[in-house]
């Protein structure tokens, strides 16, 4: 019997949505503050996913600058009807405020891989909106809302409102459809079974108590019924939680929650969802957010569950329990795309290059690879070239690290607390205002920045920066560099202790530099501002002076051990 290995999609992945549109199946994960917006991954068994691309991918769709550390794009809903994919999705502007500002969008495409149009803009209804196409042609929105109110008038609450696709916009009244002082719900989804509507959403957070609910109706506009499990595990005023993590803090996958559902081709029903895997590491007792918290270094990522109906048509976890499965059992079309087939033979390769592909990065290409993201901003050449000097990255230096509009930094996913990482670059700084390095960073307050400058005393030299929460501290003196040679920089991460190397590609020799140091700052918990993503490697450049100072990269290379 086949099995899927969960996390599905490993590191910085949440907020999953999920569709089938004939034998292919498509989730649409959160990006927040990093460019492009929203990621895409395709698959045909559920259990191997390929990266396939952004949707918002232009300016004209999305412009990051100035949102802050995990704002940005929100929970992305992927749907399809009649020949067409829909993607609404808030794009969040304020949000550690008083009011939130929270605009969300709706872009459709006749085909996955675009284009995407132009943002339809919906109406700014807190976040998390989803699309909901009712048999009859009607459509309709279903977001939550935030309430800015001293006290609030509701733990929770969720709207639906009609949307009309011929006229692009929304029309009729905003009515309520749950209101709660008890129970917080977002991350909403409507879906239909044998004549009831079914209102799936998140509970309690994103956090370790974080879990799922499902509600029914006869009319879409309700009034729901939530469904009650016998839980042995729930306490007074908990939700009622069909899937969850809470007190079950041995378990792999914590943070269970925010999930949506899909059927198959064979009438089997799956749901992904948000889960974390924990470090070994906790917040000091006297932190003054999070006290105590467990970190989670790689972000919230997704997984899938197998789901049934009951004989009364509620939907629960397959095999008994609300608590998530590491393993899970493949659906029936699994077996078809993992026979003998020349099908099967081409998504094998094209797994193996998207694998090499990932591992270590030439340059030799005629543009970037699609993993990258950026902060806030696209790449373009007045950034980055690949054509400058063939075989090379030319990155040209700009803003700062803590800026939120204009910096020169590319990035991958940290997918496993066991990696390591290499760059080779080439760089003459004239001024201390000039560098460009390797970085491990979790948002443009927390990081670990391996970078080559120049200082008046003893020229070309190399130091490693560490900013915790904008404590910013030097954890090496500058030491000297021979100029006109290239430099390897080279991270390796075990169980989130991290260790820096450097040397020159002449000799491919490397020596230690800093000391071993405890990164399980760069996590949800432990950031004072952001705490929707998680780690990221990267390489980047920065001129202060303005004048664009470029540092040439040979290589970049981040090899991920996989341990469960």
């Amino acid at each position: 019997m086949q099995k899927i290995q969960n996390p599905i999609l490993r590191g910085f992945h949440p907020d999953p949505s999920i569709i089938r549109v004939g034998e292919d199946y498509y989730i649409a994960t959160s990006t927040f503050e990093w460019w492009p917006g929203v990621r895409l991954h395709h698959s045909r068994d559920l259990i191997h996913w390929e990266f396939i691309g952004y949707p918002l991918n232009r300016i004209s769709q999305l412009d990051l600058r100035g949102v802050g550390s995990s704002q940005g794009v929100w929970a992305p809903c992927l749907t399809y009807d009649q020949g067409k994919f829909y993607l609404v999705y808030t794009v969040v502007k304020a949000f550690y405020c008083n009011m939130y500002d929270t605009e969300n969008y709706l872009v459709t495409a006749s085909d996955i891989n675009g284009p995407w149009s132009e943002p339809i803009p919906l109406n700014n209804f807190g976040f998390d909106p989803s699309l909901f196409h009712d048999e009859d042609g009607r459509k309709y929105m279903v977001s939550m809302v935030t309430d800015h109110r001293i006290p609030k008038k509701y733990a929770g609450r969720l709207v639906l409102q009609e949307f009309d696709a011929k006229a692009e916009k929304m029309v009729g009244l905003v009515r309520d459809i749950y209101c709660a002082d008890g129970i917080f719900l977002e991350g909403p989804h409507i879906f239909k079974h044998h004549g009831w509507y079914y209102l799936f959403c998140a509970d309690t957070g994103t956090g370790e108590g974080h879990g799922q609910t499902i509600q029914r109706a006869k009319n879409i506009w309700g009034p729901y019924e939530m469904y009650r499990p016998v839980d042995e595990k729930r306490l007074e005023g908990e939700a009622y939680s069909i899937l969850t993590s809470r007190h079950h803090e041995d378990i792999l996958l914590q943070k269970a929650g925010h999930c949506d559902l899909v059927e198959t081709q064979d009438g089997e029903w799956y749901a992904v969802h948000l889960c974390g895997r924990v470090s070994k590491d906790r917040n000091p007792e006297d932190a003054a957010r999070f006290a105590g918290a467990r970190r989670y270094m790689l972000g919230r990522e997704t997984a899938i569950q197998k789901m049934e109906w009951t004989k009364e048509d509620w939907l629960v976890l397959a095999g008994g329990g609300n608590t998530p499965k590491d393993m899970v059992q493949a659906p029936e079309c699994a077996k078809r795309w993992n026979s003998d087939s020349v099908e099967t033979e081409t998504m094998a390769e094209k797994k193996e290059s998207a694998l090499r592909s990932f591992t270590r990065d030439d340059f030799n290409a005629s543009e970037l690879s699609l993993d990258y993201q950026s902060l806030r901003i696209p790449m373009d050449e007045g950034y980055i070239s690949l054509t400058a000097r063939p075989g090379w990255l030319r990155m040209y230096g700009r803003s700062g690290l803590a800026s939120r509009f204009s910096q020169t930094l590319i990035a991958r996913r940290m997918t496993e607390y066991n990696m390591e990482a290499e760059t080779c670059l080439d760089f003459s700084p004239e001024v201390f205002k000039q560098m460009a390095g390797l970085i491990f960073m979790y948002d443009t307050e927390n990081y670990l920045y391996l970078h080559i400058s120049h200082d008046e005393d003893i020229g070309k030299c190399i130091s490693l920066l560490k900013s915790e929460n904008k404590n910013y501290k030097y954890l090496t003196d500058y030491l000297p560099l021979d100029g006109g040679r290239d430099v390897i920089l080279h991270l390796t991460v075990r169980e989130g202790m991290a260790q820096f190397f450097y040397g020159y590609w002449d000799e491919q020799k490397l020596k230690k530099i800093g000391p071993c140091i405890n990164a399980s700052f760069l996590s949800d918990e432990a950031c004072s501002e952001g705490w929707f993503t998680g780690a990221m490697i990267g390489i980047c450049c920065q001129d202060l002076t303005g004048f664009g100072k470029y540092a040439d990269f040979d290589w970049f290379e981040v090899r991920a051990e996989e341990k469960l």
